[in-house]
């Protein structure tokens, strides 16, 4: 019971322009958050816990765990107004539901494309550095803005990455470094730094580095209704690859 996964699936989804939030709208008659939750469940990871909006609980567990007999789902916990707020509610649900936890893992629910190799690179990289994200190179050239909407400089591209989810950390480390976080949370806001990620908490509250691993192009975040259609083609085009599969097996 050393590695646990925090699906994130509080957020509403607002400019997905639907009364859906994104986690549940449905990809070929599944809910979005179905795929996420069973790519941990068919992968190396022990444990998982789910953090929903406040009053969505049970309809999680009928209508996505037990409708999907899915098994490693410790516990149901709702999150918070931001997103580190609803990290935290999980981080403090792991140390109450699976204490021995060595690493944890922390990912997207509207991230339904995340795959077993990109776990496994993960958690290599996590037992050596104990702070690793997912991410990928870019591949356009990226400009930095100033305030009145001038390109101001051009970082080099190669050194550019999107990151995404799942960020991988040792437990006790990343925990300590979520509790420095909400102690410090109002001066934060004061100097105007708004945390947009796990790894932003580690570098700002712990000064260690964090690891890049390779993620995947296809690792989306269904975040707009264009992202949705492009989600669906993925799922099209793995479903004739399987078919193509069977086909080359039954021949």
């Amino acid at each position: 019971m050393n590695t646990v996964a925090i699906v994130l699936a509080a957020g509403q989804g607002k400019r997905m322009e639907s009364k859906v939030a994104k986690q549940y709208l449905l990809l070929k008659d599944r809910p979005v958050l179905y795929y996420t939750l069973k790519a941990f469940e068919d992968s190396l990871i022990d444990s998982v816990i789910l953090v929903t909006q406040e009053g969505e609980e049970e309809y999680c567990r009928k209508e996505i765990i037990e409708a999907y007999g899915l098994k490693k789902i410790a516990a149901i916990v709702s999150g918070g107004r931001e997103r580190y707020h609803s990290v935290f509610q999980g981080l403090e649900a792991v140390s109450k539901h699976i204490p021995e936890c060595k690493y944890v893992f922390i990912h997207d629910g509207a991230r339904p494309f995340i795959t077993n190799e990109i776990i496994v690179r993960t958690y290599e990289e996590v037992k050596r550095s104990r702070a690793c994200v997912a991410g990928m190179p870019v591949k356009d050239t990226i400009k930095i803005a100033d305030a009145d909407g001038y390109a101001k400089t051009t970082p080099e591209r190669r050194l550019v990455w999107t990151v995404q989810t799942p960020q991988a950390f040792s437990f006790p480390f990343i925990k300590e470094a979520y509790e420095q976080l909400m102690k410090n949370e109002d001066g934060l806001k004061e100097k105007g730094i708004t945390i947009t990620d796990d790894a932003m908490v580690v570098e700002t509250f712990t000064g260690e580095r964090v690891k890049l691993v390779e993620g995947s192009y296809e690792n989306i975040k269904i975040t707009t209704p264009e992202d949705l259609k492009i989600a669906e083609a993925f799922l099209t085009e793995k479903a004739d690859e399987r078919k193509e599969i069977a086909k080359k097996k039954e021949n």
